[in-house]
């Protein structure tokens, strides 16, 4: 891997000795380039560990069902789509070219990410099969609610309160700040008042999203 910017030195770690590291650098080091860029302080570094673990069968999986539902409603072919993702992922993350074949689990997410984020921003729908089997590890839940999908199903949502508006507060006055919202097709919407809150929550394994003031600015609600 070539350096992203005039601040990057890469090496191995050899030993660590409580908070003490001994790193072997690829290149002799600099140190006039080094204390310029610390501009007459004491330099502070960033350590980042390579990932060396290689895409997992199920996040190739994933990937490439979701690149299909990309081809299926757009008319790209896969190959195009590949490419043109790849592209994207590089230029956000600024890494190098890389396979799906052997890229890095990171790799991996980041791609997966970009495209699931992709398919938000432009509406374009996933197969039902795709949509469950997303990890709940990607930001589905803040996803689902700034483009009112349904976090269950993926389709055209509402944004639910977890604790009913109308049971003795004003729908008109209500504060946000502080509240728990889901977003929530009419049909899961309508299960979720029929089984009970909790008994839903269990039962879609779903962790409601607090409002607070990032939550209420992404979604365009009032604090």
């Amino acid at each position: 891997m070539k350096p992203s910017s005039q601040s990057s030195f890469y090496g191995t770690l050899e030993s660590v000795a409580g908070k003490t590291l001994s790193v072997a650098l690829a290149d002799d080091l600099d140190l006039a380039k080094v204390n310029r860029l610390a501009n007459g302080r004491k330099p502070v570094i960033e350590l980042k560990v390579a990932d060396g673990r290689v895409i997992s069968p199920e996040q190739r999986k994933l990937f490439f069902a979701l690149l299909r539902d990309y081809c299926d409603y757009t008319g790209y072919l896969m190959t195009e789509a590949e490419d043109m993702f790849k592209w994207i992922t590089e230029r956000t993350f600024q890494l190098q070219p890389f396979s799906m074949s052997d890229c890095s689990v990171s790799q991996a997410n980041m791609i997966i990410s970009v495209l699931i984020e992709y398919m938000f921003e432009y509406d374009i729908p996933f197969k039902y099969k795709t949509w469950q089997s997303i990890p709940d590890y990607f930001p589905k839940q803040m996803l689902c609610l700034r483009k009112r999908r349904c976090v269950i199903c993926g389709r055209p949502a509402d944004r639910a309160h977890v604790f009913a508006v109308g049971m003795g507060r004003n729908r008109e006055k209500i504060h946000h700040g502080g509240n728990y919202v889901m977003s929530l097709c009419r049909a899961h919407h309508t299960e979720q008042h029929k089984i009970g809150i909790k008994q839903f929550i269990e039962k879609y394994h779903i962790k409601p999203v607090k409002v607070n003031r990032e939550v209420a600015k992404q979604i365009g609600w009032e604090y």
